[in-house]
């Protein structure tokens, strides 16, 4: 199912960080085409080019350094919009843009655990996109809105959803994150500059959380979470992108190296099946080598869309124990977007 003309989408917050990756990411895609940009009264009215200081590298796409930055209220926006809202102002201004009829596929933490919304990792549970219908008849609105996990959660997800046949039960996980995490200007230099920093505010919660909903299962009206229980230790450290994660797991089947191996090899799902031009071949892959998964090796290979695993051994105190890699700001933020929406498209939810 491929649109016969490209569909016209905005980026509320697009000045910040993960607003100008919304932006590069969607450059030359084959199905969305950026026409709006909201971002806060102080952006408003000025294009984009005089309203955004580029942090990112490269340069500024040229198709968007044009266009005049509105507020971020319903009105003049494309149908279809990608969220990169600072927590803070996240929820009004999303709702506000469901009830006026606006397909809203966010980033922002606000809405995730609700009920009724979807909180999305297409090739783990594209199935949820079933509460879509719950939640316009529970709110009344025109509209949707339609999370993508916490950039932590979505690598711990993807590696424990190739283990879900085998019944995941206890999950001890450590991340070391990035600074871009953190936005713009991030952590300031005399802390983050050969240390590390035990304490990401939220994030341990929500890596505690996030997953049992997303590897839940759907009743047709609500999600009934994944019964076990997850331990998280979070740390900033001093890469630029790519969120590193060690993890222990029990599992209720007592599996060999072997089949665990075959698990994270044979994971695909729904979106490479249907050839999404975000997904990549092989959502998770597997690295051989002692000391990989790296973030400065690994982490911009196949667009920043995969997954990375390695490491895998015994564990002396639960069952087995890896090592996993993600791109913080692709997969973990808008690549995960923009895959979440095109999975919307392919289940007919975007049609007029």
């Amino acid at each position: 199912m491929i649109p016969t003309r490209k569909i016209e989408v905005g980026i509320l917050g697009a000045t910040g960080m993960v607003g100008q990756s919304f932006v590069r990411f969607l450059q030359h895609h084959p199905w969305f085409e950026i026409k709006w940009l909201g971002a806060s009264d102080r952006s408003a009215g000025r294009r984009y080019s005089e309203a955004t200081a580029w942090r990112l590298s490269g340069e500024m796409p040229q198709a968007v350094r044009d266009i005049v930055v509105e507020e971020c209220q319903p009105g003049n926006a494309p149908r279809l919009l990608f969220s990169a809202m600072d927590a803070a102002v996240a929820t009004e201004i999303e709702r506000a843009f469901a009830e006026a009829g606006h397909f809203v596929v966010s980033n922002s933490s606000n809405h995730r655990m609700e009920p009724d919304v979807p909180l999305l990792i297409p090739e783990v549970n594209p199935d949820h996109l079933g509460l879509a219908p719950v939640q316009r008849r529970n709110r009344g609105w025109r509209g949707l809105i339609v999370t993508n996990p916490n950039c932590t959660t979505v690598v711990l997800t993807m590696a424990l959803a190739a283990l879900r046949p085998f019944g995941i039960r206890r999950v001890l996980m450590t991340s070391m994150q990035a600074i871009s995490g953190a936005g713009y200007p991030g952590v300031a230099g005399m802390d983050i500059n050969a240390n590390i920093i035990p304490f990401i505010r939220g994030e341990e919660e929500k890596v505690e959380t996030e997953p049992l909903k997303i590897l839940g299962r759907f009743t047709g009206q609500t999600v009934e979470p994944l019964e076990a229980r997850i331990s998280a230790h979070c740390n900033r450290v001093p890469v630029v992108d790519g969120h590193t994660e060690t993890v222990s797991v029990e599992l209720a089947a007592k599996p060999s190296i072997e089949e665990l191996l075959a698990a994270f090899r044979s994971f695909r799902g729904l979106p490479q099946q249907r050839g999404l031009p975000s997904a990549p071949p092989q959502p998770l892959i597997y690295m051989e080598e002692q000391d990989r998964p790296q973030p400065r090796r690994d982490v911009e290979r196949e667009r920043g869309m995969t997954v990375f695993v390695g490491r895998l051994r015994p564990c002396p105190v639960l069952d087995w124990k890896f090592v996993a890699l993600g791109h913080n700001t692709v997969r973990g933020a808008a690549g995960a977007a923009v895959l979440n929406a095109e999975l919307m498209y392919s289940e007919g939810l975007l049609e007029p």
